[in-house]
């Protein structure tokens, strides 16, 4: 059937900002949607909120709405564009839960909008948990024994009935947020208590256990013909009990019989069909007992998922775009697939001949509170995959894919642990499961005990085991006693040189060396979806150790652009964008790109972004092959984050050329005393700092600077153990708790500027020119991580003359600095000066949303500057001045992590942003907000306890609340502060001071909103149960003075005077 002709305009719903659970997979789902649409003459609206996307840029759909991604806004869009259809599958579960609202209100009806890719039934029937439950039962498929709970009373009869252990999950939830695995009743009550808090309908599903059992998914895609496939199946190593997102999953499945495969693959059929999914792409989860083989379904998702990105990277088959296309009546077998080069139809079936690994990456060390086992609700960051002709061989490359500092099955007990604390890794699993498997077969273990005590399938302990063997024959070798065969060996089943050098206890370059001398180097192979059966020139690449080498070098001039990795906090999507941005420039100028990474999540490892793909570990081994291999002019460091900028020594020792800014440049900014000498010629001041290498130095340092000072170690990333210090205990606590200091590992100790205003500035520089990106004002005062700061463009509190003055400063550095491409400095104003925080000549997290402030993308110019053009040549000598307000709101994890504090400080722990726009600052402020799935109260009690040097600002900003129509709760000592004034106050106690408490008040729905700041670590630990509550009860908080009188702000423009406007009409 060819494509519907009466459907002309479609909505698609974007997932919004990164949050665990939902990370950019849908922004590389989202664009292919686009792009699919639009090249077949259908108008795309889209609407997302989250601005460090490829799928936001003006270019990509026809009309981009950066709009919070909720009902409300959703309905003011459809009245303003009256699209035919909306497309509701392609932005995670936060567009088929908007979608759902809208179709249950009935505002799809009223404006003659249809669903497609999966209609209000169908979402229904695979969302709601006893709907399903009811489908698979007509279907005759197992599920679980289990039973729903609206109410802690059904929740303790269900129990009677199940029994403990338990998996509760809580209905319309991402990521399994709010669900887990009770063990007893204390855990039971907690977990459900807080389940039925979180779903949005109030519904739990209580389970039986299935921990132990195996887990598997199926990428199935359907069109309306009832033409079926299974685009991949998907094993989890981790048994169930772990979330299919922490799992470390492989693909294809390899312990399954071809009769259990078929079975499976049925199931998902009839699945699909019952369901109601018309067309597109589901994902099905199941689970099988390894005594007896009982199959038993867990879910489905009637949409693009994570493993959906995934499959299609492990096969290079676009589920996106082929359920974009069915969405809008093609069916499987009229769509080509474009990695065969259309030599076979979408309705083929992917066959790979290679396997993928698939490893999550946590980010536990920045909520050191939280509990790090992991269980059925989800906690990964991100997640790195590699390919490899063996399991082996791809496992090992995945796991130095991670940045985590392993380069294999490296050692991780301490010295003083025994095999109970083995016991208890085994059997409870962590982040880091595997490497305790290894460590169990090291220590000489019984295949049976560690399979006792974890349950990860035989198959994949025999791998594990088998790979410690071949360590073990290493040790107590010479590099020498290693022949060109047994060497081959060692590098077929993944060993990195790293991890044999550490093995022989000699540098990873010897090991390189002898290597290049054996002339033992990998070959490239494609993913073809099709197993070689059919050619295919697509340079989608992988590398392994074999004898045919099927990439083919060109004699372009060609660019190595290096990616991000796996996404994590402090390097995150902001840094893909950049990266995507180059290879498009680079793509325009006609030169070809050669991408590098190892994320699937993301756009930049779509196989039609750049000219090749190499779908490989960011390191030092595996970028010097492809480098060697293809001879490139150069390789651009500056858009992917720190881990690119890790290799510029390794590039300058290899004599390999760094485009952009040169090398030089790069160390002077990130080493402290010679940037502290380079700034001296320019009007800067710097906080006064001292390095210290011991603790005794830090605290002659902090005597001689005076509190408060912030402590953070050299060449950190996202603020990584960065602290604010107050006083002399928190200054031992951090001493003595947080980190190891060193002449190798030295701290830098900085003078806290209080009360400061804290601005971004991002530049493009062709070395003789700069031009000013845009300058964003932080909204949080000084000492908040500028990843973790809302920030206004233009700022709305900076004169225009200091304004006009730090601009021409910025710009004298960028040249001196001999900049070629991006800088990005970060400068506190205090008292009418200006203080050089940091400079840092790479992209910054800030510059996909800048771009969009300014509708011209600085990643792209940089580009085209790092390839020798000048900015006079592109025509850009005057800076884009914005012609409305922006504000960039951070997204945070707290949810996830129950214990956690959530206050900000100066260690960056959000996991994504949103943006708001608006003609005033007040509207942006409040539609960013929303955008971060908050909602500011308009009235009621607001709580206000605020720190010493906050306290000159209450009168102002308790005035403006009362006006709003708020009564003003506080504690005694900032009640005081308002005597005087003619404010009315009602006292509280705090938590400390007796009951009824401030906690209580929280509890019993007294408070609508809240103000809390504090400094010092006892205040801040004293306060933090205020936090705690707030977050968990719903009620709206914020920890800044600043944050207060931006809220205030956003109440006077007035939700109903919100204008929303495309991106492309401004």
């Amino acid at each position: 059937m060819p494509k519907r002709e009466d459907i002309k305009s479609i909505l698609i719903v974007g997932s919004g900002p990164i949050v665990i659970g939902q990370a950019c997979e849908f922004d590389y789902s989202g664009t292919q949607a686009c792009k699919a649409l639009r090249d077949n003459g259908y108008r795309v609206i889209l609407v997302n909120s989250n601005p460090a996307t490829i799928m936001t840029d003006p270019e990509i759909a026809d009309a981009t709405y950066i709009e919070p991604v909720n009902w409300q806004t959703l309905e003011k869009i459809i009245e303003q564009e009256k699209p035919d259809a909306i497309l509701p599958t392609m932005g995670g579960q936060t567009g088929l839960n908007v979608s759902l609202d809208l179709a249950t209100r009935g505002i799809l009806e009223k404006h003659s909008v249809e669903m497609i890719g999966a209609n209000k039934e169908a979402i229904d029937n695979a969302e709601d948990r006893e709907k399903f439950d009811k489908c698979m039962k007509e279907l005759g498929l197992e599920t679980p024994r289990s039973g729903f709970a609206h109410s802690m009373e059904d929740a303790w009869e269900i129990y009677k009935e199940i029994g403990l252990p338990c998996v509760i999950r809580p209905s319309f939830t991402l990521g399994g947020t709010g669900g887990g695995i009770a063990y007893n009743l204390k855990e039971f009550e907690e977990i459900c208590m807080n389940g039925l808090k979180l779903s949005p309908t109030k519904e739990l599903l209580i389970d039986e256990s299935l921990v132990g059992w195996k887990e598997f998914e199926m990428e199935v895609v359907r069109d309306k013909n009832d033409n079926c496939i299974i685009v991949c199946s998907i094993e989890n190593v981790d048994p169930m009990g772990v979330h299919t997102g922490d799992s470390i999953t492989v693909a294809p499945a390899q312990t399954l019989t071809d009769k259990e495969y078929q079975e499976m693959r049925d199931a998902s059929f009839k699945i699909l069909r019952r369901i109601g999914v018309e067309t597109g792409g589901s994902n099905v989860q199941f689970a099988q007992n390894p005594e007896n083989g009982r199959l038993v379904v867990i879910e489905m998702n009637p949409r693009v998922s994570r493993s959906s990105a995934l499959a299609s990277k492990a096969t290079g088959f676009p589920i996106a775009k082929v359920a974009a296309l069915l969405a809008v009546g093609y069916t499987l077998d009229e769509l080509k697939n474009d990695i065969t080069d259309g030599k076979t139809p979408a309705s083929f079936e992917p066959t790979i001949d290679y396997v993928v690994t698939k490893i999550p990456r946590f980010n536990f060390e920045k909520f050191p509170e939280t509990d790090s086992r992991l269980t059925t609700q989800m906690k990964s960051v991100g997640e790195v995959m590699a390919i490899g002709r063996n399991f082996q061989e791809s496992f090992q490359k995945a796991i130095r894919s991670m940045e985590n500092g392993l380069f294999g099955l490296s050692s991780v007990l301490k010295d003083n642990e025994g095999n109970g604390a083995l016991k208890l890794e085994l059997s409870t699993p962590g982040e880091k499961r595997l490497w305790y498997v290894a460590e169990a077969f090291r220590r000489g273990w019984s295949f049976d005990e560690v399979f006792d005590s974890c349950k990860i399938d035989k198959w994949f302990l025999h791998q594990i085991r088998e790979l410690v063997e071949y360590e073990n024959t290493l040790l107590g070798l010479d590099l020498v006693d290693l022949d060109k065969s047994k060497l081959l060996s060692f590098k077929k089943k993944g060993f990195s040189d790293a991890r044999i050098a550490d093995l022989l206890n000699i540098p990873e370059e010897q090991v390189r060396k002898y290597r290049y001398d054996l002339e033992i180097h990998p070959v490239y192979k494609r993913v073809d979806s099709c197993a070689a059966e059919f050619d295919s020139t697509t340079n989608y690449l992988y590398s392994t150790y074999e004898q045919e080498n099927e990439s083919v070098v060109s004699k372009n001039k060609k660019i190595v652009v290096l990616g991000s990795g796996p996404n994590r906090i402090g390097q995150g999507i902001e840094f893909d964008y950049c990266c995507v941005q180059a290879a498009l420039a680079f793509r325009e100028e006609g030169v070809e790109t050669i991408m590098i990474n190892s994320n699937p999540e993301t756009v930049s490892t779509d196989f039609d972004v750049s000219d090749k793909l190499y779908f490989e570990p960011i390191v030092a081994e595996d970028v010097f092959e492809i480098i060697r291999f293809e001879n490139p002019e150069g390789v651009v460091v500056q858009f992917g984050g720190q881990t690119p900028l890790k290799l510029t020594d390794d590039f300058e020792k290899n004599g390999i050329k760094v485009l952009g800014t040169p090398s030089s440049s790069i160390d002077t900014a990130e080493n402290r005393e010679k940037f502290k000498s380079f700034l001296s010629e320019f009007n800067f001041l710097q906080p006064e700092n001292r390095i210290a290498q011991t603790s005794e130095e830090a605290k002659i340092a902090v005597d001689e600077l005076g509190y408060p000072v912030i402590v953070r170690p050299s060449y950190v990333l996202g603020g990584r153990a960065m602290e604010l210090i107050y006083t002399d205990k928190d200054l031992r606590n951090y001493l003595t708790s947080m980190i190891d200091i060193s002449a190798d590992n030295p701290l830098l100790i900085e003078k806290f500027l209080d009360d400061a205003v804290e601005l971004d500035i991002d530049v493009v520089c062709d070395g003789e020119d700069a031009l000013i990106g845009g300058v964003l004002q932080h909204i949080e005062e000084a000492g908040i991580h500028s990843g973790d700061s809302s920030c206004s463009f233009p700022p709305y509190s900076v004169g225009d003359s200091q304004l006009h003055a730090l601009k021409k400063e910025i710009k004298a550095v960028a040249k001196k600095l001999d900049v070629v491409g991006l800088m990005n400095a970060q400068i506190a104003v205090k008292d009418g000066k200006f203080y050089m925080i940091e400079v840092n000549p790479r992209a910054s997290r800030t510059i996909p949303f800048l771009s969009k402030c300014i509708g011209t993308s600085l990643a792209k110019i940089a580009s085209k500057i790092i390839l020798g053009k000048t900015l006079k040549e592109l025509k850009l000598d005057a800076e884009i001045m914005p012609t409305n307000y922006a504000v960039k709101a951070p997204v945070f994890p707290f949810n996830k992590f129950r214990k956690v504090d959530p206050i900000l400080g100066p260690e960056m722990k959000s996991t994504g942003e949103v943006m708001g726009q608006g003609d005033s600052f007040g509207e942006a402020f409040g539609k960013a907000v929303r955008g971060a799935g908050e909602e500011i109260p308009k009235g009621g009690n607001v709580f206000v306890s605020v720190k010493d040097t906050d306290k000159k600002h209450l009168p102002d900003l308790c005035k403006k609340l009362i006006n709003l129509g708020f009564k003003i709760i506080a504690t005694k000592g900032t009640a005081k502060a308002l005597e005087g004034t003619d404010i009315k106050v009602k006292t509280i106690n705090k938590v400390l001071e007796g009951r009824p408490h401030i906690v209580d008040a929280i509890l019993n729905k007294e408070i609508n909103m809240i103000i809390n700041t504090t400094e010092g670590r006892q205040a801040t630990k004293d306060s933090a149960s205020i936090r705690r509550s707030a977050l968990e009860h719903s009620v709206f908080f914020t920890t800044t003075i600043s944050g207060g009188f931006a809220i205030a702000e956003s109440l006077e423009k007035g939700v109903e005077n919100w204008t929303y406007k495309p991106l492309q009409s401004s």
